[in-house]
């Protein structure tokens, strides 16, 4: 009976080992997961636009630059929410891509070669409010409820 307990005891003790072992690689994962998310950079700017088609051209090109993660146009607010790492390129270059793509950005004039080629229903008005907080319309809503 004796050597049974001895023998359970030195696999629990071996068992609690290896388990502090995969906690430290645990910890280890996470702090490298966090390091790379804080070279990551988050950025809303406006870019003119009228549909689903936009979306996709503005996203699409948004997405082309290299360290761009993601891109998320908005339809309503005429606003893009970038997400990138800053090590491999900067808000310009991400203002010049969906510029070069034929839409206007808060910094940068859209091509007019490029806007010539976009579909009519994509022919946006260039003097059209952008990255709009959308607040205006709640409380427009709200004054229709009264």
């Amino acid at each position: 009976m004796n050597k049974v307990i001895l023998s359970v005891a030195v696999i629990a003790a071996l068992g609690l080992t290896s388990c502090k072992n995969e906690t430290k690689k645990v910890e280890e994962t996470t702090a490298t997961e966090v390091s790379k998310e804080m070279a990551m950079t988050d950025l809303s700017f406006g870019v003119r636009g009228n549909c689903g088609m936009c979306k996709s051209t503005i996203e699409k090109a948004a997405n082309g630059v290299d360290g761009v993660a993601s891109a998320s146009w908005d339809v309503d607010k005429k606003k893009i929410d970038v997400s990138f790492d800053a090590s491999k390129t900067d808000a310009m270059a991400i203002h010049k891509a969906i510029a070069a793509s034929g839409y206007d950005t808060e910094k940068v004039a859209g091509s007019e070669e490029a806007y010539k080629d976009l579909p009519g229903c994509c022919k946006y008005d260039h003097e059209m409010m952008m990255n709009q907080s959308g607040e205006t319309k709640s409380e427009d809503h709200s004054d229709h409820n009264h």
